[in-house]
């Protein structure tokens, strides 16, 4: 098959999408939503991320140097969306209710609706031109306990929690299916959420 060059494009690449918390300075929980998450090793299992531009999400990190990162599922997504595209330095960005709860380890604010949870430490961090890249300790990591049953098979576990990608500005299910482009399951949660402050 014949090969074009494109300048630089990870479109075609999906990344698993994460709502990483924090605490602003009032004490209250935040989140906000990312994909450039990966892994490292140095003696243990650790993560990396990078956090282009300015972003609330990034100064509280850099401010407590501690943050959660929450597995976004299909269940997750139009909230997800929502959090990624309203501005984390709107006031009334988390004007909602979820359920939120406190890491095990660390101090740091966890979905409990999302079956998989980092409890992170930042150990080093680089500054670039116009982001940061955070080498982190994983500290804990919280699972659902479904996902600790070895005797049901990792692709039924996976299935059963639906972890959600994205590439090329389009959300992806587990199996492959489109679920909306960025920008557009938010919406439904946004019209939720007044429905729900009338009531």
């Amino acid at each position: 098959m014949a090969k074009i060059s494109r300048q630089g494009t990870n479109d075609f690449c999906p990344q698993t999408l994460f709502l990483y918390g924090t605490y602003k300075e009032d004490g209250t929980p935040d989140f906000g939503l990312f994909c450039w998450f990966s892994y490292c090793w140095d003696k243990t299992l650790g993560a990396m991320i990078c956090i282009g531009g300015e972003k609330m999400t990034k100064d509280r990190i850099k401010a407590g140097q501690v943050f959660s990162a929450n597995l976004v599922t299909e269940k997750l997504l139009s909230m997800a969306d929502y959090l990624g595209c309203k501005p984390g330095y709107d006031e009334d960005k988390m004007d909602f209710d979820a359920e939120i709860g406190k890491g095990a380890v660390l101090d740091v604010p966890i979905l409990t609706a999302s079956p998989v949870n980092f409890e992170l430490e930042v150990a080093q961090s680089i500054p670039l031109e116009d982001g940061e890249v955070f080498l982190c300790r994983i500290k804990n990591v919280l699972y659902d306990e479904m996902l600790a049953d070895e005797s049901s098979p990792v692709g039924e576990r996976l299935r059963t929690i639906a972890p959600v990608s994205t590439t090329c500005e389009t959300y992806f299910s587990y199996t492959g299916e489109v679920l909306g482009a960025w920008g557009d399951p938010g919406k439904g949660f946004t019209k939720n959420r007044r429905r729900q402050m009338q009531a």
